[in-house]
């Protein structure tokens, strides 16, 4: 079972819009394309699908991954609207993947850059866990660890703590994809029973930020990527690839 994660694509209505360092629209169909050529089971794109908050940019979205040859989710990132989300596609909560599942939350604080789960999305979470009878990945936006750059910590999951405690002793939760960071992470979290959780980060769609800067700064030469899990064994296998992308891309 080969699942892909994307992020952070910031799109516009208007394709031909410039970010930062390239046109948003135009490296999602490089990302798009090299995922396709990696013929996977399935696809999840962890948030900041818009930039601009437009009908148009979500169906621009929409149109770009139903090309995909598998089935396909999304979950809202800080810049999203839910509502335009939802009359695009519909957001699911849980999915089956072969022999393990997925559980997708939102973590948006509408109209803030940081995220949240909240005591209602803590206790869904909770009876999720309950449940869970196979091994486990989560997916969500907002980094629930400290990826090492200091303006994104601030805005990362503040409620990770509890989000943390709450994982403690489910053991069939194997790992967490977050987006929202805009670069590549890994690491390894060890809970009180000695269980062990991979926690990735995946290079944004869009620009790239730097890593270990302490203010906002881009990664102008970082090109935009995409993470690969398989998820065939215990502990999964993961690696991440980036895209090349023309020079004005």
């Amino acid at each position: 079972m080969k699942l892909i994660q994307i992020t952070d694509t910031h799109l516009h209505a208007d394709p031909a819009t410039r970010s930062r360092t390239g046109v948003p629209h135009a490296r999602l169909e490089a990302v798009v394309a090299a995922v396709t050529a990696e013929r996977p089971d399935a696809v999840v794109v962890t948030g900041d699908i818009s930039q601009d908050e437009t009908p148009a940019s979500y169906a621009a979205a929409v149109r770009l991954f139903d090309t995909l040859p598998c089935p396909w989710h999304w979950l809202p990132g800080n810049h999203d609207r839910l509502d335009l989300m939802a009359a695009e596609r519909p957001l699911v909560e849980a999915v089956e993947l072969g022999d393990w599942q997925m559980l997708l939350l939102n973590t948006q604080v509408p109209g803030e850059p940081q995220g949240r789960l909240g005591r209602e999305r803590l206790d869904a979470l909770k009876r999720q866990l309950e449940r869970l009878e196979r091994p486990t990945l989560i997916a969500m936006h907002h980094p629930p660890v400290v990826v090492g750059t200091d303006w994104m910590d601030a805005i990362g999951l503040e409620d990770r703590d509890a989000f943390w405690r709450l994982l403690d002793g489910h053991d069939r939760v194997q790992a967490v994809v977050f987006g929202h960071a805009h670069q590549a992470f890994a690491t390894t979290l060890t809970d009180s029973s000695g269980h062990a959780v991979g926690v990735y980060g995946c290079p944004a769609a869009a620009d790239q930020f730097l890593p270990g800067a302490t203010h906002f700064a881009v990664d102008a030469e970082a090109r935009p990527g995409y993470r690969v899990l398989t998820l065939d064994s215990q502990p999964l296998a993961t690696r991440v690839k980036r895209v090349s992308v023309g020079p004005r891309d």
